[in-house]
């Protein structure tokens, strides 16, 4: 039995890590959990599941049948990352943006596995997480369908043997738009993504191609390849999820449903491979699979994670500040759609940052600076 923490429960990674929970309950045990804005839905996982320590991001009256550890704010999500139990422990951060970036550090610290899809944690502090998880002798494992991918694909693999990583994208929802067709498109369109069924903000992330710059990012310090030898490529039909090319030619490569409860269910139970409850059986009959080239200048903040990443410092932070307050905006109706992008650029360019130490809480301080600043400039 292990001992299971969710932060960001109630969305879309959350409730699909408590299916999985529930198909074994044998194995996993929920003694925490953070919920955001969704009381109502929190309520319920919490009578259904009876966790010992809650963190709520506002205060409110929950009326429980009984009295668990109940905490709020930023200061009950790091609650509930420090609590300690006797058995082994895995850490569930399913948080959005900024803020998964400090639950994750004092989980570690506390001694808790991490399975993460808080993209950010490793964005901005990819190496910092890296020297944690190795000094606490902790495991880290990703919640991501391309990373999820690339894990299996390098499984009894000799690193020495890779040439790149090849790292799927679907296109989002603006796949076959051009440049000029996105002047006017609108934030409901922006949320029709064709595959994946995801939250607000990762789904814009998808439709500028950012999220796909982070799993770049990402896949760097998940696996310790040079990020020259990490690729993308646009592959419509999500079947493929991502793929390892070898010295000698061969290319090794995932494939299945997309469903997230899969790689979900990879990470809680690494390495076993068991059917999902729900997820339908995979056939490559009748499939047609394409491949094109994800071109940086149709989708510019594809290269704009790989001109963070050669900048480096304190620049992840900067380039993921930049991109979670313009997403903000446009999902508040109050830039277009290629202005996130210019404001990302923008920030990026700027030199003031060369100078600032690289460190967690340079991290944080720069990041909600940023962020501030950018909604004020463009809120009113």
């Amino acid at each position: 039995m292990k001992d299971v923490f969710i932060v960001g429960v109630t969305g879309s990674i959350g409730t699909q890590t408590l299916d999985i929970i529930r198909q074994y309950n044998n194995e996993f045990n929920l003694v925490g959990i953070g919920i955001g804005n969704n009381i109502e839905l929190g309520k319920k996982i919490i009578e259904e599941f009876r966790p010992k320590i809650i963190s709520i991001k506002n205060k409110c009256d929950l009326n429980l049948s009984y009295q668990p550890e109940i905490y709020y704010g930023d200061e009950g999500l790091l609650k509930v990352a420090s609590y300690k139990t006797e058995r082994e422990m895995i850490f569930v951060n399913s948080l959005v943006g900024i803020s998964g970036l400090l639950p994750t550090v004092y989980a570690i610290k506390a001694r808790k596995n991490i399975a993460l899809a808080n993209k950010e944690t490793l964005v901005v502090a990819g190496d910092i997480i890296n020297f944690l998880v190795k000094e606490y002798n902790v495991s880290l494992l990703p919640i991501d369908s391309e990373h999820s991918a690339i894990l299996e694909c390098l499984k009894g693999e000799n690193k020495n043997d890779i040439k790149n990583l090849i790292i799927t994208a679907s296109g989002g929802s603006f796949r076959n738009k051009t440049r000029e067709e996105l002047i006017n498109v609108t934030k409901e369109d922006a949320l029709k993504h064709p595959n994946w069924s995801m939250g607000n903000k990762i789904t814009i992330d998808s439709a500028t191609m950012m999220n796909k710059g982070f799993e770049v990012i990402e896949a760097h310090y998940l696996f310790n390849v040079p990020y020259e030898k990490i690729k993308t490529i646009l592959h419509k039909e999500s079947i493929v999820h991502s793929m390892v090319e070898f010295n000698d030619g061969v290319i090794k490569a995932a494939l299945g449903t997309p469903d997230m409860h899969i790689p979900i269910a990879y990470a809680l139970r690494y390495p076993n491979h068991e059917k999902i409850n729900g997820s339908d059986d995979f056939s490559l009959i009748g499939k047609n699979l394409h491949f094109e080239e994800l071109s940086t200048e149709r989708f510019p903040c594809l290269a704009y994670a790989y001109l963070a990443l050669e900048k480096g410092g304190i620049y992840r932070a900067v380039l993921n500040a930049a991109n979670e307050a313009a997403v903000k905006l446009f999902l508040e109706d109050k830039i277009p759609f290629l202005k996130i992008e210019e404001i990302i650029y923008q920030e990026l360019s700027n030199d003031k940052y060369k100078k600032i130490e690289y460190n967690i809480e340079n991290i944080l301080n720069i990041s909600n600076k940023i962020i501030k600043d950018i909604l004020e400039r463009f809120g009113d």
